[in-house]
Formats: C-alpha cells, structure tokens, sequence
C-alpha cells in the first residue's frame, strides 16, 4: 500500500500524562505497525514499530528493564 493510500494515524496520548503535560508521546496503530511521536512536535519524526516490536518493548517495560537505578 503507498503513502497515499494509508489510513490517517489518530494518534492517542496516555491518560496517566494528565490534560497539561506535553512531556509525552503519543501512539497510533495503524494497519500492521505501531506508530510513536513526541506530542511536543506532532510534525516532528515518528517512529515506527511492529507489533511484535512494541509487544516486546511493552513486556520489557512491564518488566522494569528501563527503570533508571
């Protein structure tokens, strides 16, 4: 499928960031990938990721794996 003819990301922000904070990213699933961006910049990089990607990045963050010691 080309550019034009993918669906338009709505991207959603945690509700756990609260109304006022722009400190945060916003995610969008879209067809097979995941997509991030930082919701300070919405016109900013996105990143992209596939479901198995973001599973494993879920699982490592459920898991503590970036937990600043």
């Amino acid at each position: 499928m080309s550019g034009s003819q993918r669906p338009m990301p709505a991207f959603t922000k945690s509700t756990y960031s609260g109304a006022d904070n722009n400190n945060c990213v916003e995610v969008a699933f879209v067809l097979d990938e995941i997509l991030v961006r930082d919701s300070k910049d919405r016109r900013g990089p996105v990143l992209r990721f596939t479901r198995s990607e973001w599973e494993a990045f879920l699982a490592g963050t459920r898991a503590g794996e970036f937990d600043l010691r």
